[in-house]
């Protein structure tokens, strides 16, 4: 069964915010974007409001869909990924879970080890090709 996850591309400007994981979780020190899986009876842009709520306690207008890709892992885990563009919150952005949160311009994205299901999208991203 494949695990369906919700992300969010925070951008400002030329920059988009970045998350890295703490050493306790699973790919530990690893670099994403925030947001999580989708509960029973959720929809995609509901399901990342919440996440968005838990993970660093703002209230985000959820924008358009800007991706969607299916990453096999190694072990096996399937993910299906569905990025949503965050461009208004409220509220101020705090580290509820991570180990850091950071604001990275497009052109340095690839510098960050992030979590292979998200590669692509971040080669996009850092190209100029996707937002």
């Amino acid at each position: 069964m494949i695990k369906q996850v919700v992300a969010a591309l925070f951008v400002r400007g030329q920059e988009i915010l970045c998350c890295q994981r703490t050493e306790y979780q699973a790919l530990p020190l690893k670099w994403e974007f925030p947001g999580g899986k989708i509960e029973a009876g959720e929809e995609p842009p509901e399901a990342l409001k919440r996440e968005l709520e838990e993970e660093l306690g703002v209230h985000a207008e959820i924008g358009r869909k800007v991706a969607q890709l299916q990453h096999t892992y190694l072990n096996g885990n399937a993910v299906e990924l569905h990025f949503f563009k965050v461009e208004h919150y409220e509220g101020e952005l705090q580290n509820r879970i991570f180990r850091e949160i950071r604001w990275v311009h497009r052109r340095d994205l690839l510098a960050l080890d992030f979590l292979d299901a998200d590669r692509t999208l971040v080669q996009q991203l850092a190209a100029g090709k996707l937002l």
